[in-house]
């Protein structure tokens, strides 16, 4: 789902925009200046489409599309872009997810785990969270012989307040089943470019 697919709930809108009409006051803007006029509705609206993953399900997406397949070798997608939310500062957090499983006779379509990543980063936040929904969810709905997860994120919090240190990379990562073994963790790695 896209931008142009996404459609706001008009009754949250008006009550985001009440809420960030009051925080312009608070900080001393004029909501009624002309650059600011529509922005409060804008927020509302922006942060629907920001936080829409409470409203979806990542398993039914799995389900959407599984396939009965007897190849047990190791799937991987990786360097899937995401954007979420820090729940911390509601600040945004951003990078790439990579993503293995090993079949255990049932496979999904690739494009299927690109949209479980944005499922759970369109809520707020924290990344070792995310790395383990994602995990978890491919694990519960596949039912694989393993999965990993790799998170390699740039937070706004640490960069735009706080310590302000601008290259700094947060890396996560979560796995089950087969990779609990070093060389099979190893080849996922090595297959990501690390």
């Amino acid at each position: 789902m896209n931008l142009q697919d996404f459609h706001s709930n008009p009754e949250v809108s008006a009550a985001i925009a009440k809420a960030v009409e009051s925080t312009l006051t608070q900080i001393g803007e004029d909501p009624q200046r002309e650059g600011l006029k529509k922005t409060p509705h804008r927020v509302g609206e922006a942060l629907q489409f920001l936080c829409k993953g409470y409203n979806e399900d990542a398993e039914a997406i799995l389900r959407s599309a599984l396939f009965e397949e007897d190849y047990r070798q190791m799937v991987v997608v990786k360097d899937i872009d995401f954007y979420s939310l820090c729940e911390h500062h509601m600040l945004p957090f951003f990078g790439k997810v990579h993503v293995a499983y090993i079949p255990n006779g049932r496979i999904t379509g690739l494009s299927k785990i690109a949209r479980v990543v944005d499922v759970y980063a369109r809520r707020l936040q924290v990344q070792e969270r995310l790395t383990t929904q994602i995990k978890d969810c491919i694990q519960n709905t596949l039912d694989p012989l393993g999965v990993m997860v790799v998170i390699e994120a740039e937070h706004l919090c640490m960069q735009m307040r706080g310590v302000q240190k601008q290259h700094a990379m947060t890396v996560t990562s979560d796995f089950t089943g087969a990779f609990n073994r070093q060389e099979t963790r190893e080849e996922f790695l090595k297959l990501i470019g690390h």
